[in-house]
């Protein structure tokens, strides 16, 4: 692949900065206004879309677009929206039309409450969205859920995309998730949770988003991620999220599929790209090699200095295999 210039792969870090620590977070207080490296969220166009599913019902889906060429459709994750993707708005909007949703129950997208947030509900959620803009069939990135959420969406419908980059996603049954379930299990400890995150939420932002470089956070960022916890419907929407579309049930039932395909000799419906940060106190590293030896024919990627939010804080190392990986053939 070819070099990515500065102005692709976004601005260079300040010298008055100071020293890079990785993860070192700064004081909320200390957030700039503005983030330094630039970016082109604002051009954004925004479109409300109308979708209706048997799971979530009428759950109306708010879209950003961005770019000319062939559609590429990017899944936000957890505490996240279409926001996330501002860094990649130039460098792939040159080369594709990015359709950016919030899921459900995040950002300016409807939140369901009365409705389950099962992971394959979200999936044929994003599904249902794919059809509404009339991109079915066209590749897909996905980072953290957003990547499950894709995964998933493939393993039910191979028709909907044409391949998949996983960028440091979950999807495997590990302690910490049998701790969560534990603990939302307990009465009150839900509605608990919703009112801690929304008590102050853009701290509560800035504490539980973890970027290899920190400095990349700013006001504008914590006004836009915990803008969509500050309300009682946004906060629950959250746990909800944490609790079922989370849930440690359907990614055991998750991992059974992929054993049982590699078994059988089948290879995943799509080609797929795991993309996984060499560090990342979110979710495991390791996951990517779990991932891997379920997935055989997938091809897995190691990011140096880089985070969960490698889209976020390693475009330059991002872009080269996600570029290759959009552009080859496929072999099958």
């Amino acid at each position: 692949m070819g070099r990515i210039d500065d102005d692709a792969a976004g601005a260079r870090r300040p010298e008055g900065l100071g020293p890079l620590v990785p993860f070192r977070r700064g004081r909320f207080e200390d957030l700039p206004e503005a983030p330094w490296k630039p970016h082109r969220f604002a051009a954004t166009r925004l479109e409300r879309v109308p979708v209706t599913t048997a799971e979530l019902g009428a759950c109306t889906a708010a879209v950003r677009s961005y770019g000319a060429g062939p559609p590429l459709l990017l899944i936000h994750g957890l505490m996240t929206t279409s926001y996330s993707w501002r860094y990649l708005l130039e460098p792939l909007g040159a080369r594709y039309t990015l359709y950016m949703p919030d899921l459900p129950g995040n950002g300016d997208s409807d939140r369901p409450l009365d409705r389950a947030y099962h992971p394959d509900a979200l999936a044929a959620w994003l599904g249902a969205v794919q059809r509404a803009l009339g991109i079915r069939g066209g590749p897909v990135i996905g980072n953290s859920m957003g990547g499950y959420l894709g995964m998933r969406l493939a393993l039910r419908d191979p028709g909907a995309m044409s391949r998949l980059v996983n960028l440091h996603s979950p999807g495997v049954a590990e302690a910490r998730l049998w701790a969560l379930r534990i603990g939302l299990a307990v009465p009150g400890v839900k509605r608990l949770l919703a009112r801690v995150a929304r008590r102050a939420p853009e701290r509560w932002v800035h504490r539980n988003v973890h970027y290899w470089d920190e400095s990349l956070k700013s006001r504008e960022e914590a006004r836009i991620y915990g803008g969509q916890l500050a309300s009682v419907e946004g906060s629950r929407a959250f746990v909800k999220h944490l609790a079922e579309t989370m849930a440690i049930g359907p990614i055991r039932d998750f991992q059974r599929t992929l054993r049982a395909r590699r078994a059988a000799g089948q290879p995943f419906p799509v080609p797929l790209l795991l993309l996984y940060a060499e560090r990342d106190p979110m979710v495991p590293p390791r996951f990517g090699d779990v991932l891997a030896g379920l997935i055989p024919d997938a091809r897995l990627v190691r990011l140096r200095e880089a985070s969960h939010f490698a889209h976020v804080d390693a475009v330059e190392r991002f872009l080269p295999p996600v570029l290759e990986f959009l552009a080859a053939p496929d072999a099958r």
